[in-house]
């Protein structure tokens, strides 16, 4: 039987994963396809990415989902990829206002930013929980030695 601590260590461990992955798909997307994102930048934002630029945002935030999945440096990595996350949502509120329209196909074309607004709450609920993230690199250390304030 676990402990409430085991079992809380356990849920922000999965949760913890799955965000990290979630993130680290759409980093080696950029390193994939980066016309693509080109494109998105273009559009969305009004800017002109080089390859290089998409490249060196690539490689910070899968630097940033690997801390993450280990759990280190936990207010700077778990802080910095939902960010990174808020970003893409602010960009997106048009899909918030009609989640159920559908394209001449009946696909539903809002899907993602549905999905969107869950993985915001799954990073707000691991930043508020963070301090109860025990299984944790960060926190394995902390318990060798003397607490830090930035594990």
């Amino acid at each position: 039987m676990l402990t409430q601590d085991q079992r809380d260590g356990a849920a922000l461990l999965i949760l913890r994963l799955g965000l990290a992955w979630f993130m680290f798909l759409w980093a080696i997307h950029k390193v994939i396809t980066p016309k693509q994102y080109q494109g998105l930048a273009k559009n969305f934002d009004g800017v002109t990415l080089s390859f290089e630029q998409i490249y060196l945002m690539a490689g910070l935030q899968i630097t940033l989902c690997l801390l993450a999945a280990l759990g280190l440096l936990r207010p700077f990595s778990y802080g910095a990829l939902a960010l990174m996350h808020l970003f893409t949502v602010t960009r997106r509120w048009e899909g918030f206002l009609d989640p159920f329209a559908l394209n001449d196909r009946g696909f539903p074309i809002h899907r993602n930013q549905v999905i969107d607004l869950a993985v915001l709450a799954a990073f707000i609920a691991l930043l508020l929980l963070m301090h109860r993230d025990r299984w944790s690199l960060s926190a394995l250390i902390a318990r060798r030695s003397r607490p830090r304030w930035w594990l």
